[in-house]
Formats: C-alpha cells, sequence, structure tokens
C-alpha cells in the first residue's frame, strides 16, 4: 500500500511539473472572413477593432487567376499602384498567407485591378501587450506562498521523473 501511495504521489508531482503554462498564440484572421478577399467589401471596416499583433497571419482566400496580394508602401497603397510592390504574397493556389512578423504598417492590395474595388487592406501590427498584473501573493510569515511552492517544486521537478520511472518498473 505505501508503494502505491508513493506512485500517486510521484505521479502526481510529475503531471504537476509538466503541465504546461499558458502562453498568448498568434491569432489567423481570415480576411473579410466569409467573404474573404473579393471586390466591393470594404476591408477597412472589416478590419476596425481588430488588434494586429506580431506572430498573427492574415489568410487570404479568392480566386488566384482574377487577383493576387501585393504589399506596397502607403502612396501607393493610396493611389492603387501595383507596378513596384514591397513583396507579392501571392503563392498561385488562391489561399495564401501574410504572417506579420514585423512591427510595422502592412499596405496589402490585389495589383489585378481589384484595389480599385475596394480589395486593399492596411494593418497596423505592434508588440504584444505585457500580460496583466496578478494579483498579489498572501504571503505566510516572511515566505510567500508561491515561493515556498517554488522552492519545493523545482528540486522536487528534478527527482520526479526518475523516481516515478524507479517506482514503476520495481512494480513490474
Amino acid at each position: 500500500m505505501a508503494r502505491f501511495a508513493v506512485l500517486i504521489v510521484a505521479v502526481v508531482l510529475a503531471i504537476l511539473t509538466a503541465a504546461p503554462i499558458p502562453g498568448v498564440t498568434a491569432k489567423k484572421y481570415t480576411v473579410g472572413e466569409n467573404k474573404f478577399w473579393n471586390p466591393n467589401i470594404n476591408y477597412t471596416i472589416w478590419a476596425q477593432g481588430k488588434h494586429f499583433y506580431l506572430g498573427d497571419w492574415l489568410y487570404f482566400v479568392f480566386d488566384r487567376n482574377q487577383h493576387n496580394i501585393l504589399e506596397v508602401n502607403k502612396t501607393d497603397y493610396e493611389g492603387c499602384i501595383s507596378d513596384h510592390p514591397i513583396r507579392n504574397w501571392t503563392r498561385g493556389a488562391g489561399r495564401d498567407i501574410v504572417t506579420l512578423n514585423q512591427t510595422k504598417h502592412y499596405y496589402l492590395l490585389d495589383g489585378k485591378g481589384g484595389c480599385y474595388g475596394g480589395m486593399k487592406l492596411a494593418v497596423k501590427v505592434e508588440k504584444l501587450p505585457p500580460p496583466p498584473k496578478s494579483a498579489p501573493v498572501k504571503s505566510i510569515g516572511s515566505v510567500s506562498m508561491v515561493t515556498g511552492f517554488a522552492q519545493f517544486m523545482i528540486p522536487v521537478s528534478l527527482f520526479a521523473f526518475p523516481t516515478m520511472w524507479d517506482l514503476i518498473s520495481r512494480m513490474w
């Protein structure tokens, strides 16, 4: 019975130690949502209220024979000029991704005439905001609960997996 209790404690500690810490993940935006990348859609309105952060990506769905996705400067964006793009994001499938991997303004348009029908999108990419401040940790005496837990868990986590493996192998 004692072995079983030790095994349970080891398994619980291993799970707690290996539990993933929730993090911020990149967000995928389907441009135009269910209307996709097509003429006569106001992409400025579509982008309103959305925050684009470093690592997010824009997913464009369109007819590859009629449209494309070009990144241009602000002046060319405003005038629907596609003669000298900064980058052509089109890969030919009509299901293309623009990875927002720099903090800057991205000016995207359709260089096959669709820009004049509204097929242009400007987004400002920002760094992720800092995580919200957590509530203060209650302390017990001079050592906080979190510090005490961390002081306990770090040494335990170093030995939890080998101990658990040793216990399991002995039981078989």
